[in-house]
């Protein structure tokens, strides 16, 4: 076979597809979502709608990482929590692959509008639960927030990778990335607000679910502010590529025809399935039984702050206008690489001397000793971002049509819960944490190399 022939993705897909868009000046200027304010972008702008899909992420899916990123959902056993993760991941994964095809049919405002609603009655059956132990209205509002966030991940992911321009994508995905995780630090500051004085508490109070409750609200009725794809345009003056009046029936077959025409796709699956596999080791079995509620939530706060410090510094190499593409995407896999080994190579020194009901008393912030398990649990978050903003990168580098990219975005998403689903579903079965711990480092480190032919 010749060396033509064996071309990788990258030299085709990653300079060819990419670069398929249309100058459109068919668009009427004196609309008022066209006209740009002093110092301001249109309310058109690619960016200002990226921009608004991040908000809705901050007030939906952000309240959620606030409330899991302390481990247990802010109760005093994580017990519960894994089982609602386990149904949330188990309809998530269902329902995912299909998501960017449901939201082709149905379009990304209503995708959102509906998936934003499932946060809001998540987080009411926890609130339910303080006061009459239903665990069934938890379960359940677990498996219904895995249909309604497929859809509102499948319109996110595609909007930010749709937006912006050649040279901005990995900026595009910082800016959603930093905003989203905004949310998680805004949100874990209530909690930690709330039990500043109670070193003692063992689940949070009834104000820090009411406060989620209200924002995720909010958030669901945001989206319906959002601009059809259509009338979007890039800050460069291109228009977004989208379907109009798609059917079911073809979107199936376009999702069909996507995966046997891409067979290189394959190799990311394996980053897919361990994007969120390691959330369970960190939140339900290194966060929740390590440290009482005062410290998980400023544990919470740190770990979603160095989520947003990540994405900037992954943005600032994934955009570099010196470096070819190709060799922006290399140096990347190198860096990420090289900082799994290192940061989950150092959580080793915790891990080994820490195990499933050793009777571990939970430790305070102001224990002697926290320093270390508080820096670790920061990086932790560092790398998620890390991880996951490269992947997304990798998708929005392979095409601009945001039909494709949903489709991308929904196998994205559809194998990260069915690796989520079957980690929460483990750890509920009392593996060891060495067992959770070393899977996780195995996972994300044997998937960086399966990708690495993609390049």
């Amino acid at each position: 076979m010749s060396s033509d022939e064996k071309r990788t993705p990258s030299d085709e897909v990653l300079t060819k597809q990419a670069t398929n868009t249309t100058i459109d000046n068919d668009y009427d200027p004196t609309k008022w979502y066209n006209k740009s304010l002093p110092y301001m972008q249109p309310f058109s702008s690619g960016l200002v709608q990226t921009i608004m899909v991040s908000f809705v992420c901050f007030l939906c899916p952000g309240m959620f990482n606030a409330l899991s990123g302390m481990g247990g959902a802010g109760l005093s056993s994580a017990s519960l929590a894994n089982k609602a993760n386990t149904a949330l991941y188990s309809t998530f994964a269902t329902v995912g692959f299909f998501s960017g095809t449901i939201m082709n049919t149905i379009g990304p405002t209503y995708s959102l509008i509906f998936g934003g609603s499932g946060y809001s009655v998540y987080i009411a059956a926890f609130l339910c639960y303080k006061h009459t132990e239903n665990e069934g209205f938890i379960i359940f509002a677990g498996a219904w927030l895995g249909i309604t966030a497929a859809t509102l991940w499948a319109a996110a992911s595609t909007l930010y990778m749709s937006y912006p321009p050649e040279n901005r994508k990995g900026s595009y995905v910082f800016i959603f990335w930093a905003i989203f995780n905004l949310g998680g630090v805004i949100g874990s500051l209530i909690p930690l607000g709330q039990n500043l004085h109670r070193k003692d508490a063992t689940s949070v109070a009834d104000g820090t679910y009411i406060a989620f409750l209200i924002l995720t609200v909010v958030g669901a009725c945001l989206a319906s502010t959002l601009l059809p794809v259509s009338k979007v345009r890039r800050v460069d003056g291109t228009k977004v590529i989208h379907q109009k009046n798609p059917t079911f029936k073809t979107e199936m077959l376009q999702l069909g025809k996507t995966l046997w025409a891409e067979p290189w796709m394959l190799l990311l699956f394996p980053m897919f399935f361990a994007s969120n596999w390691f959330y369970t080791y960190e939140q339900s079995d290194f966060a929740a039984p390590n440290f009482n509620v005062r410290t998980r939530s400023l544990n919470s706060l740190l770990f979603w702050l160095m989520q947003m410090l990540g994405a900037y510094l992954i943005g600032l190499l994934l955009d570099h206008n010196k470096l070819s593409r190709k060799s922006r995407g290399m140096i990347g896999w190198v860096i990420l690489f090289c900082v799994t080994h290192i940061i989950w190579g150092c959580g080793y020194r915790f891990q080994k001397s820490h195990a499933r009901n050793s009777g571990v008393t939970p430790m305070d912030f102001k224990d002697n000793g926290y320093v270390g398990p508080m820096f670790l649990y920061m990086f932790y978050g560092f790398y998620d971002a890390l991880f996951q903003c490269y992947a997304y990168w990798i998708m929005g580098a392979l095409t601009n049509s945001s039909r494709k990219l949903a489709i991308y975005a929904g196998w994205y998403k559809g194998i990260q819960s069915a690796g989520a689903a079957i980690a929460w579903a483990v750890d509920d079965q009392k593996v060891p944490y060495a067992g959770m711990y070393g899977s996780a480092w195995g996972l994300l480190g044997g998937s960086l190399v399966i990708a690495l032919p993609m390049f």
